[in-house]
């Protein structure tokens, strides 16, 4: 009988503690697109894209309550970066919302795809020890992909400049989880 061999760790973090960052920067994930929908809100809340974000933020909502119960229940430091993402989400979701609903759709598209990658090298990381926690990341993914999929249909990539948007949002996502993973 062969020995499993046990899952590498994200790198710079002990495999001890990979869980807990896990459960940290999906929080600090989900808080961050609750900011970003405000935003995205404050600026389109009475168009008819509204009542699509207005959707996703009511399921961003429930993601972040969900996050914020299991930062209760395993005792996990919450992001140090928790202010900052208040007002980047905030920040971002009203400049892209400025510019139009495409570019709003074209925000929602990219977050969600760096997201979509995000929570499936979770899945693939997390073992039998944390069925649960693996099942809601899978649950919330799939919550992820249909948003990105919804502002794909949306007209996102017909935002002005959506590839430089694009990457340029996609490029800050990937630094925010690397910083709310260790911070």
């Amino acid at each position: 009988m062969s020995k499993r061999k046990p899952r590498p760790a994200a790198p710079g973090i002990a495999a001890g503690d990979e869980t807990a960052a896990m459960i940290r920067v999906d929080h600090a994930g989900e808080y961050g697109a609750v900011r970003i929908y405000e935003g995205q809100l404050a600026v389109l809340g009475n168009r008819p894209a509204g009542d699509v974000i207005r959707r996703m933020a009511d399921q961003e909502q429930r993601h972040l309550e969900t996050f914020d119960r299991m930062i209760n229940e395993r005792r996990v430091r919450p992001t140090a970066l928790e202010p900052v993402w208040r007002v980047a989400g905030f920040a971002l979701g009203a400049a892209t919302a400025l510019l139009g609903e495409k570019a709003a759709f074209a925000c929602t598209a990219a977050v969600e795809e760096v997201i979509d990658e995000h929570y499936a090298g979770q899945v693939e990381r997390l073992g039998e020890d944390e069925r649960d926690l693996k099942s809601t990341v899978a649950d919330f993914r799939a919550d992820e992909i249909a948003h990105r999929n919804e502002a794909l249909a949306g007209g996102a990539e017909q935002a002005p400049a959506y590839r430089l948007l694009s990457e340029t949002i996609k490029a800050g996502c990937r630094l925010a989880i690397a910083l709310s993973t260790r911070i």
